[in-house]
């Protein structure tokens, strides 16, 4: 994974790898190697997901077609009008 440092700003550069890290799902792989996992648990939690996934496809396919309605959308919180600028006077 690579990531481009921009005007010696490290602390975007890291929060850009971590946020593709957290999509590419290393956290969760890191916390679930912590601890040995036995096989028919590995099995039974894959399988759990596969059904989850499988679920949330079929959802949005019955949104995208009409069957069930979409979710609320957020209301973003407004935001306040800047200030007037006054023409003659300099803000220090």
């Amino acid at each position: 994974m690579q990531v481009l440092v921009r005007d010696n700003n490290v602390d975007q550069a890291l929060r850009v790898l971590k946020k593709k890290m957290q999509r590419e799902g290393v956290f969760r792989e890191m916390k679930q190697r912590r601890s040995y996992e036995k096989p028919s648990e590995r099995k039974t939690r894959e399988k759990s997901e596969a059904i989850r996934w499988a679920r949330k496809l079929a959802r949005k396919q019955a949104i995208r077609e009409g069957l069930l309605p979409a979710p609320p959308k957020k209301k973003l919180p407004e935001r306040k009008p800047p200030l007037p600028q006054i023409a003659g006077k300099e803000r220090a």
